[in-house]
């Protein structure tokens, strides 16, 4: 198996529930699947202790895998770093070293116009993306510059074209981007591999941002060419590890744009 012997930390990976037709209902959870397929021990955080509790469960029993479960919430009133810094520590603890490290989580307030978007909203968006993105680099990198590791962040269209009612959202997202490829300038000559990817996957969320703003979904969310939303699992998750290969080191520093059944477009 292509990554047995590797550990990923994968943040907001917890098992929401389902799709309809029983794939995985997030992106963090449907990366955890790819990665357990390919023999990785795995890292999941997130907000939610039973959802990582129940990932845990299932992955280490389908796949055969090692899971440590989490629970961490960067936030506006927690001590941050100490938060992380726990993860990375306890991550070493149980396995010895960080060979890839994928930043999923993010919460937003999606359809709340700019005009009347709250300090809380933002700071909401802010903390659980964009902050969370730089502690978790900035504690994994000594251990991923002695694994010439990689970065896997998540970006978003709604930062690339202005998505209505996601200011806070978009904001952390360009952000992220920005982060990631200061990143892969300083971090290249380490052998640290890092990337964006901006994908349209169908999840739990979407459908719940469907039902909750179907004017702002109508509005900022378009069905891809080849007629269908990318899989979490699959698609992404597919992707995800390709981007622990050594053959994808010269894509450093790319934004990838991965839609339904539409591959790498940087």
């Amino acid at each position: 198996m292509f990554l047995k012997g590797k550990t990923a930390i994968i943040t907001g990976a917890g098992r929401p529930t389902p799709l309809s037709d029983g794939s995985a209902g997030s992106i963090g959870y449907g990366i955890a699947i790819a990665y357990a397929k390919e023999g990785a021990n795995l890292v999941i955080t997130g907000r939610n202790k039973q959802k990582l509790l129940d990932a845990k469960e299932e992955l280490e029993r389908l796949y055969g895998i090692q899971v440590l479960a989490i629970p961490a919430d960067v936030n506006a009133g927690a001590d941050n770093e100490t938060v992380v810094q726990s993860v990375i520590e306890q991550t070493i603890a149980a396995f010895g070293r960080i060979d890839v490290l994928i930043n999923v989580a993010q919460a937003s307030a999606s359809g709340v116009p700019l005009s009347v978007h709250t300090t809380e909203q933002f700071d909401l968006a802010m903390y659980s993306g964009l902050y969370s993105t730089f502690y978790y680099m900035k504690a994994c990198y000594p251990y991923l510059k002695e694994t010439k590791g990689s970065v896997i962040n998540f970006a978003s269209g709604a930062g690339l074209f202005g998505n209505k009612g996601q200011c806070s959202y978009a904001a952390a997202k360009e952000g992220i981007r920005g982060l990631s490829r200061v990143a892969a300038t300083e971090w290249g000559p380490d052998g640290i591999n890092v990337n964006v990817i901006c994908p349209l996957a169908w999840t739990a969320q979407l459908e719940q941002f469907q039902k909750a703003y179907p004017e702002a979904f109508k509005a900022n969310v378009h069905m891809p060419p080849m007629g269908h939303y990318g899989n979490s699992e699959l698609e992404i998750g597919r992707v995800c590890v390709q981007l622990a290969s050594p053959d994808f080191k010269y894509m450093s520093g790319e934004t990838l744009t991965l839609e339904g059944g539409m591959g790498l477009r940087p």
